[in-house]
């Protein structure tokens, strides 16, 4: 399901606050505050931004891991399950 964008001014959000949260519960749409017709800030609802920050913090895991292969710091397989096997 692709999210569309609600885009609205600032002084929207001044005044409608209230009615944005009742409304993230039926249409959790992005929404998208402009000043001065420039994009500002983005309203979304709290468990799209826990999904966005997991993601966020996964794709950090990987290039980490990347990162450290491509630097040599591994272990094979076989090294790696010997080490566990000598821990028990």
């Amino acid at each position: 399901m692709t999210l569309a964008t609600q885009i609205k001014p600032i002084s929207y959000l001044k005044s409608n606050a209230a009615d944005i949260v009742k409304d993230f519960a039926v249409n959790p749409e992005p929404l998208i505050i402009t000043q001065n017709g420039e994009a500002k800030m983005a309203v979304v609802e709290i468990n799209q931004y826990e999904r966005q920050q997991e993601q966020l913090a996964l794709l950090r895991l990987i290039a980490l891991g990347r990162k450290e292969y491509r630097a040599g710091n591994y272990t094979d397989v076989q090294t790696f399950f010997g080490e566990m096997d000598n821990e028990e």
